[in-house]
């Protein structure tokens, strides 16, 4: 069973030569905060696929590898946010 918290944001810090599509080369910034809009898991991987809108509103399939959880705000509904220049690695 697969089950996705509403308002989920996650943060792209893109793995290198690992896991294609690289997200960063792709409409994504790494200075943002991304709204988790799905889930999807193949049956012949073990991997998961993240649901995002990038920049440019185009929806892309994203690695878990590529992904860190920035926090859970479920009162949000943006697609993205910039994150503080002071946030913590």
């Amino acid at each position: 069973m697969i089950h996705l918290e509403p308002g989920i944001y996650v943060r792209v810090q893109e793995l290198p030569d690992r896991a294609h599509p690289l997200p960063l080369r792709n409409g994504f910034s790494p200075d943002c905060a991304y709204r988790a809009l799905g889930l999807h898991s193949a049956s012949e991987t073990s991997e998961c696929y993240y649901i995002l809108a990038n920049d440019r509103d185009e929806t892309w399939f994203i690695s878990n590898r590529h992904l860190r959880v920035v926090g859970v705000f479920p009162e949000r509904r943006d697609l993205r946010f910039k994150l503080a220049l002071t946030r913590a690695a």
